[in-house]
């Protein structure tokens, strides 16, 4: 089964931190493009990082740049979202999206990340 699976979200207090993961089954990561979004209550879905599949290189929203790193690890088949500094405004869930060169695309079931005193 091909499938994309997110977790490590959690309730954290501003300033803190957290990774989240998107581990894949049944397919290759490292041949995709892998992208992070996040929907916030009321909102719409919005992009906050991307790794691509050629050369690992990132692209970062403005609002998490310097705070959020993305990476990925494929001998675990997974990509990570490392979030540090974490604002009440970052509280969404977040998804993975991975995407290769033809028609292929996937998407995660997403993992809620909650920022909060």
């Amino acid at each position: 089964q091909l499938q994309l699976v997110e977790s490590g979200g959690g309730l954290v207090q501003p300033g803190g931190s957290l990774r989240l993961s998107c581990a894949a089954s049944g397919f290759t990561l490292d041949y995709y493009t892998v992208g992070w979004f996040r929907q916030a209550p009321g909102k719409a879905r919005e992009g906050v990082s991307c790794i691509s599949a050629s050369d690992d290189s990132t692209v970062y929203a403005d609002d998490v740049k310097g705070r959020f790193t993305i990476s990925r690890d494929n001998a675990k088949n997974t990509v990570y979202l490392q979030m540090t500094s974490l604002k009440p405004e970052d509280t969404a869930v977040y998804f993975c999206n991975a995407r290769d060169s033809g028609p292929n695309v996937y998407w995660g079931q997403g993992t809620q990340v909650t920022v909060s005193s």
